[in-house]
């Protein structure tokens, strides 16, 4: 992999899909993606990693699923939350956000459980950039 500088406003101007990040770049064993969001996405849990979230524009809700109940965990821009491996959660934007994800190469955005999936929500490991 030859070193390049990533514009992330570049990148996130690139494509207008909702909750389908594209991959910005790799981190070891990681990739380090892109997405636009609006709406709420699924219940969903990663058996086998954790997942960070980074808020760049707007705000983005998360709420968990926990012992003690449900919650739910608001990210204004500038604010970051790593979900625990193993935690049911559902990300949500009700006016729209744009958000960068650490999350291991491979890992599907729907996790390992989920419900339904809604046909508004891009299944996949993440997109390359064009």
């Amino acid at each position: 992999m030859k070193p390049e500088a990533v514009s992330l406003a570049a990148a996130l101007a690139s494509f207008t899909e909702l909750w389908s990040p594209r991959i910005v770049t790799a981190v070891n064993d990681y990739d380090v993606r892109v997405a636009k969001v609006q709406g709420e996405h699924l219940w969903h849990t990663h058996d086998h990693t954790d997942e960070f979230f980074l808020v760049l524009d707007g705000e983005l809700h998360i709420a968990l699923r926990e012992a003690a109940g449900e919650r739910t965990v608001v990210l204004p821009k500038g604010s970051v939350l790593t979900v625990p491996r193993g935690m049911e959660h559902k990300p949500s934007a009700p006016a729209g956000a744009s958000i960068l994800l650490f999350e291991p190469t491979g890992t599907v955005t729907v996790g390992d459980r989920h419900e339904g999936i809604p046909d508004h929500v891009d299944v996949t490991t993440g997109h390359a950039l064009a």
